[in-house]
């Protein structure tokens, strides 16, 4: 590993820490400002380990992203999307295409 890899990888570890310190903040509400989620990032994440020829189902990624399992994260953090946030996600997807 490279020292630039290095330093990727401890900004991810650093990202993940600060998305699951932030559980306040709704996926729904990453996507209209940013045009990602986590479980982008979780998509992302089984994309690369297939990639190196590791195998990690969608579950496992989802858990590495939310530090606990997924169904878990849901119960506790999610809640329903507003008509607010809903209209803004759909207005968000033409804007980021």
């Amino acid at each position: 590993m490279n020292d630039t890899t290095a330093l990727e990888a401890a900004a991810f570890r650093r990202l993940l820490a600060h998305l699951r310190e932030r559980s306040d903040v709704q996926n729904i509400d990453l996507m209209i400002q940013a045009g990602f989620c986590r479980n982008c990032l979780s998509n992302w994440l089984q994309e690369a380990a297939q990639a190196a020829g590791v195998a990690m189902d969608k579950e496992q990624a989802r858990e590495h992203v939310y530090g606990m399992p997924f169904a878990e994260w849901k119960a506790r953090y999610q809640r329903e999307a507003t008509p607010e946030q809903l209209a803004a996600f759909e207005a968000a997807q033409r804007r980021h295409g």
